[in-house]
């Protein structure tokens, strides 16, 4: 199954606040809140949410497509995604803008303050997929993750003329896109892709009801942080898996884009909701037990023992022939 992953690719600029940003917000002054909080650390990593996905993909064994606008500092970061098992060749490198720039603190309840500074992914809105599968064929699946609004709006159009079936994961880029463009994003999507706060956005955003939403799309997938993932189909018994136990909590920087690498792996494979749910969940406790969202490591025998430990024999005997990885 061939499938491209269009969004963001960036640096991350990670930081850690040694309290609890809670006790610095006073309930009345919300209106005018102007703070500054001094961090403890700060690590450079690679990310954004097409690369972090990608590469999740990667590391199953897969080779995904990588749909992205970067930036003339790319040369070693293609490297690492091509040695990784990431497709980089259709990747599009602006000519004066540098790439995506990702600045998020995070405090000891795991909770964020991020900004987001688009560079050369601005230029995203140039990509055009009809000629990129002139070149590399028809895919399968496009998953339209954050990205420049207009290129996301512009890909689920381009989806949609050619009868390609696309997963919708707008999260990050709810805060900026208005009702219509969430509306024309959502609509028709074969897998939509939301936490629990960003399906109540899309439904105050839309103005759409949750089961509306629901009825207009395929599958739904919400994450629930770490009460695990709902998988829901209109007319069907919903389907929930739980989160394997994490060794440690060190950041949860890109554990979403490290569910929706597992998930779309299983789709891949040809697995069931649920078991394409525990790869998600699998890989993203991989992810927030590590610094940065592509620093995660396991062999195959490694992320079978623990999925096995995680979800039984029988789930880890069903993607076992699947894992391509030594």
């Amino acid at each position: 199954m061939r499938i491209a992953v269009a969004g963001s690719v960036g640096r991350d600029h990670l930081m850690t606040f040694p309290g609890k940003f809670t006790d610095s917000l006073v309930a009345e002054s919300l209106e005018k809140v102007s703070l500054s909080f001094l961090v403890d650390g700060l690590d450079v990593r690679r990310g954004g949410c097409a690369a972090n996905i990608s590469f999740g993909m990667g590391m199953l064994g897969l080779r995904p497509t990588l749909i992205a606008s970067v930036g003339k500092d790319w040369d070693d970061y293609q490297a690492w995604l091509n040695r990784h098992g990431v497709d980089t060749t259709h990747v599009r490198v602006s000519e004066t803008l540098h790439t995506a720039l990702y600045m998020v603190t995070t405090d000891t309840s795991l909770n964020q303050i991020a900004s987001f500074f688009p560079g050369a992914m601005s230029e995203a809105r140039e990509i055009e997929l009809a000629p990129v599968m002139e070149k590399s064929g028809r895919f399968d699946l496009v998953m339209i993750s954050p990205d420049d609004p207009e290129a996301m709006v512009r890909h689920t159009d381009s989806c949609r003329g050619a009868g390609i079936p696309f997963a919708a994961d707008p999260s990050q880029q709810l805060a900026r896109m208005n009702g219509d463009e969430i509306r024309t994003l959502i609509d028709g999507a074969t897998y939509l892709f939301l936490n629990e706060y960003e399906l109540a956005l899309a439904m105050q955003k839309t103005g759409w009801s949750d089961e509306e939403i629901l009825s207009r799309v395929g599958t739904r997938v919400v994450t629930l942080s770490s009460d695990g993932a709902k998988v829901e189909r209109k007319g069907e018994k919903e389907v929930r898996v739980s989160v394997p136990k994490e060794k440690a909590k060190v950041d949860p920087t890109g554990v979403g884009d490290a569910f929706r690498s597992g998930y779309l792996a299983g789709i891949a494979w040809g697995l069931e909701a649920e078991r394409c749910a525990q790869l998600g969940s699998m890989i993203a406790t991989y992810v927030i037990e590590t610094k940065g969202t592509q620093e995660y490591r396991f062999n195959k025998s490694s992320f079978l023992a623990r999925f096995t430990g995680a979800y039984g024999a029988q789930s880890a005997s069903e993607i076992e022939p699947h894992l391509q990885i030594a």
